[in-house]
């Protein structure tokens, strides 16, 4: 039973160890002016600190009041710096990152100074944490805005590039734990420790591969069997391309580029290069592009459909997938496009009668 107690202490102590060194690289890489990597940083410091209180507090119920509190106030810096981690994707700088840290940090201090945690251990228990679990969750919502174009990538089946498997895997870890010290009540408190351990060693895993030569996370990158399409074949491509637009292909949701390839009659190999090397894309996202037209098309000329329906329509197999790669793509809700739209044939129209 000892050796067993010394195996749990070992395992769920050792992810916060790595979790500090860990937290000191990505500080340090962050001189390198990436400066995501600040966020990370400190997303892994605030997390080590929260474990290895658990650590501590489950092998010594006697831990010192003081480490227990710190450990605890530590759980609220925890959402924002996932949040800004994963903002930074599309702000290399974020401007308003103070206001995510700055209140929080100074409502812990200020909360803990005149309710410590060893005069009020009821509060804490009772409120504080709770209320510090339901903050971090509402991060975690947050964040998944930033995380959400990847799912809808997921469910098209399209390869993901590094870092969004990166970004991926920390979201969801952090989600885990989350979730472990929440249902704490009902399993046990070391849990959260232990799935921290096991997440960490899944992303420096991950972090071995980001920083590996291949070209892709984790699916190799298709080897072209020519290294480069000469000018007639480029120009006979491109004209058999029209072909899909024409047949309107693209509205079957589950159109691949195998199909494509037997209906061009090319190889799988030298369309994929092509759209790749030449269109400077992937085959699924010209596959929207085209499904986006037919939409704006529809948009333009039928007043009857609802914008669900139009999307399955357009080819797409959810309303959410639609949505989102309309927006991507022009920039506006299918909604707004039309209203847009509407807005310009009444002015033209009525520039033609003054």
């Amino acid at each position: 039973m000892i050796e067993s107690n010394q195996l749990l202490f070992f395992l769920s102590a050792l992810g916060a160890f790595n979790g500090f060194i860990l937290s000191l690289y990505f500080a340090v890489n962050a001189k390198k002016k990436i400066f995501a990597n600040y966020f990370l940083s400190l997303l892994l410091l605030v997390l080590s600190i929260r474990i290895i209180k658990s650590v501590f507090f489950y092998f010594n119920p006697n831990l010192s009041n003081i480490f227990i509190q710190i450990g605890l106030s530590a759980c609220v810096l925890i959402g924002p710096f996932l949040f800004l981690y994963l903002k930074s994707y599309t702000d290399s700088k974020p401007r308003n990152w103070i206001k995510h840290v700055l209140p929080y940090l100074a409502a812990i201090t200020v909360l803990g100074f005149f309710y410590p945690y060893v005069e009020h251990k009821s509060i804490w228990s009772c409120w504080i944490v709770r209320v510090i679990y339901f903050q971090w969750f509402v991060y975690i919502i947050l964040s998944f805005r930033y995380i959400q174009p990847i799912i809808q990538k997921l469910k098209a089946k399209e390869n993901l590039k590094k870092l969004e498997v990166w970004f991926l895997s920390i979201f969801l870890g952090v989600a885990f734990i989350w979730a472990a010290y929440t249902t704490a009540a009902y399993t046990s408190y070391i849990v959260g420790a232990l799935s921290f351990t096991f997440i960490l060693y899944l992303i420096v895993l991950l972090l071995i591969f980001r920083n590996s030569n291949e070209n892709n996370f984790y699916q190799e990158k298709e080897k072209y069997k020519n290294k480069e399409i000469d000018l007639g074949m480029q120009d006979l491509i491109g004209q058999k391309l029209s072909i899909i637009i024409q047949k309107e292909l693209y509205l079957n949701p589950d159109f691949s580029l195998e199909e494509a390839a037997k209906e061009l009659k090319v190889t799988k190999h030298l369309l994929s290069q092509y759209v790749n090397e030449i269109l400077g894309k992937s085959f699924s996202n010209l596959i929207k592009e085209y499904r986006i037209e037919k939409a704006k098309r529809l948009l333009e000329t039928e007043k009857n459909f609802t914008l669900e329906s139009l999307g399955y329509d357009s080819g797409f197999n959810s309303k959410s997938s639609f949505f989102t790669a309309f927006k991507k793509i022009t920039g506006s809700t299918p909604a707004e496009y039309q209203k847009s739209y509407s807005k310009k044939i009444l002015k033209s129209e009525f520039d033609n009668i003054n």
